[in-house]
């Protein structure tokens, strides 16, 4: 029978007697854990704890957050094989990119050490205003209280890290939701969290949907902040429901990739099929759309082809697999209809586009328009289109021509064309001469657009996660 897993709320594992929850492997369907489907009884006692946990950490000096931050960093490079083994079976990743998504979980967390150390505020010039003259100011950056994190399946640690990590650095107290499919990899942060010398109630964790447990907490006026990441719809939603609280939102994309006539094609390739097929392309800065000059289309696709068709495919806890399942059958036969629908208005299929399982061989296709879903929305599945451009402005304009804007690749070795890039792409990032899909975790990550508000980063975030408080002296 499979493991029946608790939750923390309160310092106290819980969830015995509640329904459960079956935590399916995509990848052969088999039942791997079963988890405690949260009540709004159950929201409401992780929001009563989460209240003592903030006073708690709320009181809790620098250095002491810091020391909790820096041993969970440890306690997951201590357990990052069998944390990649969680991810690989509940979410479908392949171990190797599992493997990664610990030690960044784990660097994530030093680098929120760090900040917890570093966060202060400063000095404000009184005296530049002759009505202040005389007077003392500067401000103090204070935790805003209890943070609801909605996280999704994708990066079920990694992402879990990004939210939890600075609201702790910062002196919050959180209550998490992790995406039904993938909880076990939170379930297993809370455990080491705890172990670190957490607080009880500093991190409380109650899974179910986003109907009920995702509702209760995104319009329960206790909650001073919703952090979430997944679809554009939900993130409106949650907007149009949290009332005043502050709301991060990391939304979609359909990550371009220019490759301009003078770009290293060989190096270009290279990177673009790790970033267009790893974690079978369900990534939100996954390369979606690339456009190459004219004059090098011929050989970029060829040999993007070529590359492509030697990803394996096949069973995620297999070390030498590239390219694991869709984490849903629901998932798998939507992309499949997606697929359909651009091969009948003309796209062409260079390599892939077969269902093996529960997975989808890597896709690369040529030939489509922009209108089709395949270019103009999020794919979020192992799906490439390549198209040709005569221009690098033509490039910079169909690249920008979307509803999103979170990360794109340039590669060229124009600096001028590459300053022209980052002026004229209304994205949150430009990534020169790498695919978008580039991402470490101390640096600001976010979208304009249909691609969310605020950033991520732990720096970045911990400065949504506090509030500014300015102190003047009347001398």
């Amino acid at each position: 029978m499979a493991k029946r897993y608790k939750v923390l709320i309160g310092g106290a594992w819980t969830g015995d007697n509640c329904p459960g929850i079956d935590v399916i492997n995509p990848f052969d369907d088999s039942v791997i854990g079963v988890v405690p489907e949260a009540s709004l009884t159950d929201v409401e006692e992780a929001i009563v704890a989460a209240q003592a946990g903030f006073a708690a950490m709320a009181a809790l000096p620098a250095h002491r957050r810091a020391e909790i931050l820096t041993r969970t960093s440890e306690l997951i490079l201590r357990d990052r094989e069998e944390i990649a083994e969680i991810i690989a079976r509940e979410a479908g990743k392949s171990w190797k990119f599992a493997l990664g998504e610990a030690d960044r979980s784990a660097e994530t967390f030093a680098f929120a050490a760090i900040e917890a150390r570093s966060t202060h505020g400063e000095l404000v010039p009184m005296d530049a205003s002759p009505v202040s003259a005389g007077r003392f100011g500067f401000y103090l950056r204070t935790p805003i209280g209890i943070i609801g994190a909605i996280t999704p399946f994708n990066f079920p640690l990694n992402l879990v890290a990004h939210k939890v990590a600075p609201a702790i650095a910062a002196g919050n107290s959180v209550i998490l939701k992790p995406a039904t499919k993938t909880p076990l990899s939170s379930i297993k942060l809370a455990e080491l969290m705890e172990e670190a010398g957490l607080p009880a109630g500093a991190l409380n964790v109650v899974i179910g949907s986003g109907r009920v447990v995702g509702n209760r907490l995104v319009e329960d006026d206790r909650l001073a902040m919703i952090t979430f990441t997944g679809s554009p719809p939900v993130g409106v939603e949650i907007k149009s429901r949290s009332g005043l609280k502050r709301v991060t939102l990391e939304l979609g994309s359909n990550s371009p990739t220019i490759i301009d006539a003078d770009a290293d094609i060989d190096a270009a390739v290279a990177r673009c099929v790790v970033g267009s097929f790893a974690n079978s392309g369900q990534v939100c800065i996954s390369v979606q759309r690339i456009f190459v000059h004219q004059s090098r289309y011929d050989e970029f696709l060829q040999k993007f082809v070529a590359a492509t068709g030697k990803l394996k495919v096949g069973d995620p806890m297999d070390k030498q697999s590239d390219i694991g399942p869709m984490i849903s059958r629901e998932e798998l036969d939507r992309i499949v209809g997606w697929l359909d629908e651009a091969k009948s208005l003309g796209a062409k299929v260079e390599t892939g586009g077969t269902v093996i399982g529960n997975c989808l061989t890597p896709t690369v296709l040529s030939g489509v328009t922009p209108s089709m879903k395949v270019v103009c929305s999020e794919v979020f599945a192992p799906i490439v289109t390549v198209m040709s451009c005569e221009t690098f402005e033509q490039a910079l304009e169909m690249a920008d021509d979307s509803v999103y804007g979170l990360q794109a690749g340039v590669y060229t070795n124009d600096i001028n064309k590459a300053f022209q890039a980052i002026r004229r792409l209304d994205v949150g990032g430009v990534i020169i001469n790498d695919i978008p899909t580039f991402r470490v975790d101390h640096m600001p990550y976010g979208g304009n657009k249909q691609s969310g508000l605020g950033r991520e980063g732990v720096r970045y975030a911990m400065e949504e996660m506090t509030n500014i408080k300015m102190v003047c002296f009347n001398l």
